[in-house]
C-alpha cells in the first residue's frame, strides 16, 4: 500500500467514525457545478421570489447553504483562477488579471486529482478567459460535444448535462470522478423579450436599488430569470444522471457561480452584489441536511477542500483553508470562529482605461469584508473604475440597462443612477453592510466610523503583506504590464 492509499483509508476511516454513517471505503466523487455570471440573490435558496430555482434549493434543503461565500475577483478569469490553484487572486501573477496567460507554474486541482487516479473532466465554460501551457484546461479535459436546440437565442447548444452523463458512462468501475460542470449561462447576450415567452410578468421582477425602476430594467432583469434557470435545469439533470447511475451516496456536489449579474455596478465591481456568491454544498451522510452556516468562504478554499475531501494532502502552492470540516460539522451558524471576515481584490479586468500615464491600465482595488462592515481602498481613484466614458465604459458588459443608464445626460434627475454604476469613486469606502446590503450609504468621511476605518485597513493591509501581495508591497506598477491575451483595443478609434 502506498502512501496515496495510506492516506486514503485513513480518512474514510476517520470519517466513518465521525459521522456515524455506514459507507463504502471509497474516495468521494466530487460534482463542481458553477455559473456564469449569477447573482447569490437570484436563487430561492437565497431568498428570491421571481427566479424558480427548484434543483439547487433542493440541494439546500438537502445540504448545507453558506451564507457567506466570496469569489475574491469578481470577474469570470480571475473568480475561476482562485479555484482551481487555491491561492488568492494577488498570488497569481498575470492571472490576477482578466483575459490573462495563465502562469505555468501553478498547479491545478483537477489536474492533480487527474495524477491521484481520479476521472476528471469538464463541460461547458472552465477556466477562462485567457491562454494556458497545459494540455487541458485547467478544469480538465473537456466533454462538450453533445449538443441540444436551446429554447432562447443567447443560450449555448452545449447539453451540459448529457456531456456529464456521458463523461460517468467513461469513469472505470470503481473509480472516483470530478467534474466541473460550468454553463454559460447566465453571460450575455440575451434574447430581447424572452420573458415574454416564457410568460413572465414585468410586475415579477424585483429591482435593485442602485436602478431605476422601470420596464426596460424589468424586462431585462427577467430575460436574465431565464438564463438562471437554464443553468439551475441542468444542476438538476446532472442529478438525475448520479441518481440513476446510483452514485449520490458517495458524491460531494458543490453548487455556485464566479460572480453577480452581467449588469452595471454588479459584474466586475467591488460592490456586495458582485462578489458575495451563493454556495450549496450537498454529501449524503456526511452533511447533515437543512443547515445553513455563517462562516465567511472564499475562493481560495475550494481546492484545498476538494484534496482534502479525496484524502489528499492540499498542494504546498495552495494558500486558502480547506472548509471540510465546516461541512462535516453539525452545526448551522458560525461554526469556526476565525471565518469571520474574507480579503477582495482586483486588477485589471477589461482594457479601456487610459489617461496620460498609458493605456490598458488597471483599477487597483482591495477591500475586506467582515459581518458589520465592507472597507474598500480604491487606489487609484483618479482612474475611471469601469473604463473611461469615451472607450464605452467596457468593464461593463453591453445591455439594456447598460445604454439607458448611459442615455442619462447631468441634469436628469435620474442621472444619479449614472453615476452610481459608472461615476469616478473616492479613495475609501466603508458600508455598514448589514443595514446597507447594497452599498449605498459611504460612511467612510463619517467621523463616528474613523476608528473601524482604521482598525479594518490596518487589518487588511496586514494580511496582504502577509500573502506578499505585490501592491500592498509596493511592487506598484507589476499588475499593469502583464498581457491580455483578448481582442486588442482600438484606442485612437475611439478617440
Amino acid at each position: 500500500m502506498n502512501r496515496r492509499d495510506v492516506l486514503t483509508v485513513g480518512f474514510t476511516g476517520g470519517l466513518l467514525a465521525a459521522t456515524g454513517f455506514a459507507r463504502e471505503a471509497q474516495r468521494p466523487n466530487i460534482l463542481f457545478c458553477i455559473a456564469d455570471d449569477a447573482s447569490m440573490k437570484s436563487f430561492g435558496a437565497y431568498g428570491c421570489n421571481y427566479i424558480k430555482t427548484p434543483s439547487v434549493d433542493r440541494l439546500a434543503r438537502e445540504g448545507v447553504v453558506f451564507n457567506n461565500a466570496y469569489n475574491c475577483n469578481p470577474k469570470c478569469a480571475p473568480a475561476r483562477a482562485c479555484l482551481v490553484t487555491g491561492r488568492y487572486s494577488w498570488q497569481l501573477k498575470e492571472a490576477c488579471n482578466h483575459f490573462p496567460h495563465f502562469p505555468a507554474e501553478f498547479e491545478f486541482y483537477p489536474h492533480l486529482l487527474m495524477k491521484a487516479g481520479y476521472h476528471v473532466g469538464f463541460t461547458g465554460k472552465g477556466w477562462g478567459p485567457g491562454s494556458y501551457d497545459t494540455k487541458h484546461n485547467p478544469a480538465g479535459p473537456a466533454y462538450s460535444q453533445i449538443k441540444l436546440k436551446a429554447p432562447y437565442k443567447g443560450i449555448s447548444n452545449k447539453d451540459y448535462a448529457a456531456n456529464f452523463a456521458a463523461f460517468l458512462n467513461e469513469k472505470k468501475e470503481g473509480q472516483s470522478f470530478c467534474f466541473w460542470l460550468g454553463t454559460h449561462e447566465p453571460h450575455r447576450g440575451y434574447e430581447k423579450g424572452a420573458w415574454k415567452k416564457a410568460g413572465r410578468k414585468l410586475s415579477d421582477a424585483e429591482v435593485p436599488p442602485f436602478y431605476p425602476d422601470n420596464d426596460t430594467i424589468r424586462g431585462d432583469l427577467l430575460d436574465y430569470a431565464n438564463e438562471v434557470e437554464w443553468y439551475d435545469t441542468h444542476v438538476g439533470r446532472a442529478v438525475q444522471a448520479l441518481e440513476e447511475k446510483g452514485l449520490m451516496d458517495n458524491t460531494l456536489i458543490v453548487v455556485t457561480s464566479d460572480h453577480g449579474m452581467p449588469f452595471p455596478r454588479v459584474k466586475g465591481q467591488l460592490y456586495e452584489e458582485g462578489f458575495h456568491v451563493p454556495m450549496v454544498a450537498y454529501w449524503k451522510g456526511v452533511i447533515q441536511p437543512g443547515r445553513r452556516v455563517d462562516d465567511f468562504v472564499s475562493f481560495p478554499d475550494v481546492a484545498p477542500t476538494f484534496m482534502e475531501a479525496a484524502g489528499l494532502k492540499p498542494h504546498k502552492q495552495m494558500t486558502g483553508k480547506s472548509f471540510l470540516d465546516v461541512l462535516r460539522s453539525s452545526k448551522s451558524g458560525q461554526v469556526d470562529p476565525s471565518r469571520d471576515h474574507v480579503l477582495l481584490g482586483k486588477e485589471r479586468h477589461d482594457t479601456g482605461r487610459s489617461n496620460e500615464d498609458g493605456i490598458d491600465l488597471t483599477y487597483p482595488v482591495r477591500a475586506i469584508r467582515t459581518k458589520e462592515f465592507f472597507y474598500v481602498h480604491n487606489i487609484k481613484p483618479e482612474r475611471w473604475p469601469v473604463g473611461n466614458p469615451e472607450h464605452g465604459l467596457r468593464n461593463c458588459d453591453g445591455s439594456p440597462t447598460k445604454k439607458y443608464l448611459t442615455d442619462l445626460k447631468p441634469g436628469d434627475t435620474e442621472y444619479r443612477y449614472y453615476e452610481m454604476s459608472f461615476g469616478k469613486r473616492p479613495e475609501e469606502e466603508l458600508y455598514q453592510i448589514r443595514k446597507d446590503p447594497h452599498c449605498m450609504n459611504n460612511l467612510a468621511a463619517n467621523p463616528e466610523y474613523a476608528a473601524t476605518k482604521k482598525q479594518l485597513r490596518k487589518q487588511m493591509e496586514t494580511e496582504l503583506t502577509a500573502q506578499g501581495d505585490p501592491r500592498t508591497l509596493g511592487q506598484v506598477d507589476v499588475f499593469e504590464h502583464y498581457e491580455y491575451t483578448g481582442k486588442p483595443f482600438n484606442y485612437e478609434r475611439k478617440r
